[in-house]
């Protein structure tokens, strides 16, 4: 691999390896290799038309894109503009994502052609153009608002649910993203060789999709296969092996899908050197799975979106240790906190806090969300850990109630506003329950209003018209009481404990 250049603009890395390949193969899309050279022009003509409708310095651009080419260009393009981009999920509904392209005062929104049906509804709650995409063509005449100026150090705009069900926004910089991809790559160099193939299936709105799959090869110069989605699974294995994968970075959901086609069909896949695992906790019955079938194990690793997002992972098959997500990236500080935020002993078990180059420093234009998780550079990762001897870090338990449900986070508080819409619903609670498919679901216990009826079906029906699928309770159980303490506080562990039938 040829030496990058020093830079901190991620526009100025892809030109890098741009001007040095080409002619080479840098994205396998749709059974047919890009060249490096097929993509930059995709992402001038973007550029150019970007520029032409107004765009300017500090300005922001929301995609509604499944994986491609295209998520590529458009990126690109804003960034050599000044610009940020900011990809959104098409599943969290329309309500949320009208919230959210309001927040982020983005100057257009561009929808992936088979979406438009989104796009009709869009159009009327929202004075934002709403613009078609092809995932691989050159864009259409662009039109657009004009938003506010930010910084253009800004590069992506990550948007999830914030505790109270609001949409909050994760802003990182060119520097958060590039120093976590740098700092990945010096804890494992055997990642990034000449003849790295990446896997680029986790959805790109996601950070670990956008930042750690796609952008990682991108600014590293290696090749990657990138698929929309990784259903159905035989067309995911499929193209692994007309691709030449050999690396795959996946949410543990992801690798139960793969593993189990596998298992069905008694079939092997062989190629893979490197999986690597995060954005939820690793079964290892995965693992030993994966050395069955895959005839490698899985290295585990941790991340935050604030965090860009890797904060760490077992970087070799050599030296890591099972049930642990590795040790820290050496620019992450660390400390560990008790529950009333006091600083402990960094062995004791507590609350991982973080500061570094790949932290963000704040959520977009939401002081009271930054106050509640900043402090002083300093980033509760809301997480309760321990951290041995040797560095390796063992992630406890949740301090927040979040529930993680296929590498996505559900916040309880969201899902129990809209079951407390409910005309029927006096209260509900939301907790988590551990699932061997999905990580984690959702279940809601529920106290009726006096003299009203509602059905478990029901709600759950009442659920799927108002949030994404994976937000939607699996279990729900009628009660009329919920176990609380002396002070009254609902004890969320205890219904955790209980099982309800579906």
């Amino acid at each position: 691999m040829s030496i990058k250049k020093i830079t901190n603009r991620l526009e100025e890395r892809f030109v890098d390896y741009w001007s040095e390949s080409k002619d080479k193969d840098c994205i396998w899309w749709l059974g047919e290799w890009w060249s490096w050279d097929r993509l930059n022009n995709l992402a001038l003509d973007c550029e150019g038309k970007l520029r032409a409708a107004g765009f300017k310095k500090g300005q922001r651009i929301a995609m509604i894109m499944p994986n491609s080419p295209m998520v590529f260009a458009i990126s690109i393009a804003v960034w050599r503009l000044g610009g940020a981009v900011a990809p959104l999920n098409v599943r969290t509904g329309i309500p949320n994502l009208v919230d959210t392209v309001r927040i982020l005062d983005v100057n257009a929104v561009f929808i992936y052609e088979d979406k438009l049906e989104h796009a009709i509804d869009f159009k009327k709650l929202l004075t934002t153009p709403v613009l078609p995409a092809s995932t691989d063509k050159p864009l259409q005449e662009v039109v657009m608002r004009q938003g506010a100026i930010e910084t253009e150090d800004l590069a992506v705009i990550f948007s999830t649910s914030g505790t109270s069900g609001n949409p909050k926004a994760v802003s990182c910089t060119h520097t958060n993203i590039m120093s976590n991809i740098d700092d990945a790559v010096e804890a494992a160099p055997s990642l990034i060789t000449k003849d790295t193939v990446f896997l680029n299936v986790l959805p790109n709105f996601h950070t670990l999709g956008f930042n750690t799959t796609g952008l990682m090869a991108v600014l590293n110069g290696v090749k990657q296969v990138v698929l929309p989605s990784f259903v159905p699974v035989e067309n995911t294995i499929k193209a692994i092996e007309a691709g030449g994968v050999n690396t795959i970075i996946a949410v543990p959901t992801l690798m139960g899908f793969l593993l189990g086609y596998l298992a069905a069909k008694n079939e092997k896949l062989t190629g893979v050197r490197t999986i690597i695992s995060g954005g939820d906790k690793l079964n290892l019955d995965l693992d030993r799975r994966a050395q069955e079938y895959m005839g490698v194990g899985i290295l585990e690793g941790y991340g935050l979106t604030e965090c860009s997002p890797i904060v760490s992972f077992n970087s070799s098959y050599e030296s890591r240790k099972l049930g642990t997500v590795g040790r820290k990236f050496k620019s992450f500080e660390i400390q560990i906190r008790d529950r009333d935020g006091k600083v402990i002993d960094l062995h004791e078990e507590g609350v991982l806090w973080l500061r570094g180059p790949s932290v963000v420093s704040e959520y977009y234009r939401d002081e009271k969300s930054t106050q509640e998780r900043f402090d002083d550079g300093w980033f509760n990762s809301g997480d309760v850990v321990r951290i041995d001897e040797d560095g390796f870090i063992n992630i406890v338990d949740r301090a927040t109630d979040i529930i993680i449900v296929t590498g996505f986070n559900v916040y309880p508080q969201e899902v129990e506003a809209i079951l407390c819409s409910h005309p029927a619903v006096k209260d509900a609670v939301v907790v988590g329950e551990k699932n061997k498919v999905a990580g984690e679901i959702a279940k809601a216990f529920i106290i009726l209003n006096e003299g009203m009826a509602a059905t478990p079906k029901e709600l759950m029906l009442y659920c799927k018209e108002r949030m994404a699928h994976y937000k939607v309770p699996r279990k729900i159980a009628i009660v009329t009481e919920y176990p609380v303490s002396p002070a009254g506080k609902v004890l969320r562990r205890e219904l955790r404990k209980i099982n309800i039938a579906r």
